[in-house]
């Protein structure tokens, strides 16, 4: 089988004498090829050519936005289209960076050395998973996605993000992003099929569970959500600090569930739409997309193989 590893040397947890220890052990089992990524959409340009070339495997060695960039290239192809899924590569992941949602997701230990243990055993197995993943308007996401609050806070840490990127940054920014915004934010509707709009302050989608994971705690929105279903929604009507409070409490707790008089909560969703009263930001995967209005969420089943 020839494969390529993509490699993100600037991630957290990479390093290259790591990357010369999975790129010797995977070429003991394909034909390889190692990239490095050198700007941001090369992951995705080198995947896109790697399906385009008759590829059979792609590794994404690196953090969650590598991953996702890597799933948008092996995935340009096919438009989202029921059907176009048998020909693309299928992917492995070896985890690099400082969250590897996706990763943990998938039950992939969180060390690197482990992680290609386990993608080795598999490849010499023959065991590969179908996951179901989300698009967001013309962007796939493997496990979250978001408008308003969590989208500012991407944008804000993205002008900081580097080695040294964490889970203290990440809190550090939520407090200063909520602080700034003492009356609200743009209003977003959320149009659901055979519902009433609602309009909302926030929106969070999940394609997984748990939603992120704060250093070793898992975060959990919507618990129910897997990547044999449809997509999971959690938005709050209002981010007054009683509402936000109780949430967050309850995302940290080991069984999370969900209550309250502001909270609008669904699972397994095949399309989910929202519309902002003005540009806000738009996240997925814990990377910024850019500004937009409308923004439609759908869940594709079966999108992609992963070796696991």
């Amino acid at each position: 089988m020839r494969a390529v590893l993509v490699v993100n040397p600037q991630a957290t947890a990479t390093t290259p004498g790591g990357r010369d220890v999975l790129a010797h052990a995977l070429a003991s089992q394909v034909k390889l090829d190692v990239v490095e990524t050198e700007h941001r959409g090369h992951a995705m340009a080198v995947a896109e050519a790697a399906a385009a070339d008759g590829i059979g495997l792609v590794v994404a060695h690196g953090g969650d936005g590598t991953v996702n960039e890597v799933v948008n290239g092996l995935l340009a192809g096919t438009d989202g289209r029921p059907g176009q899924f048998d020909s693309v590569p299928m992917l492995g992941v070896v985890p690099g960076g400082s969250a590897n949602v996706f990763a943990r997701a998938l039950g992939l230990p969180r060390d690197p050395v482990e992680a290609t243990h386990v993608l080795l055993r598999a490849l010499e197995h023959g065991h590969g998973r179908q996951v179901g993943l989300g698009r967001a308007g013309e962007r796939w996401f493997t496990f979250n996605a978001g408008m308003g609050w969590d989208a500012d806070v991407v944008a804000e840490v993205e002008q900081r993000r580097g080695k040294q990127t964490g889970p203290s940054l990440y809190l550090r920014t939520a407090v200063s992003c909520y602080l700034r915004h003492p009356r609200g934010r743009t209003p977003l509707t959320v149009r659901l099929p055979g519902e009433e709009p609602v309009e909302v302050r926030t929106a969070f989608v999940s394609n997984t569970a748990p939603w992120s994971y704060l250093g070793a705690r898992p975060v959990q929105l919507n618990t129910e959500c897997s990547f044999d279903t449809g997509l999971g929604l959690f938005a709050l009507t209002s981010l007054g600090l009683p509402t936000v409070l109780r949430h967050v409490g309850q995302a940290l707790r080991k069984r999370a569930r969900h209550r309250g008089g502001r909270l609008l909560r669904h699972d397994d969703l095949a399309i989910v739409s929202i519309t902002a009263h003005e540009q806000v930001n738009l996240q997925v995967d814990g990377d910024l997309v850019g500004q937009r209005r409308h923004v439609e969420f759908v869940s594709v089943p079966r999108a992609l193989t992963v070796v696991s």
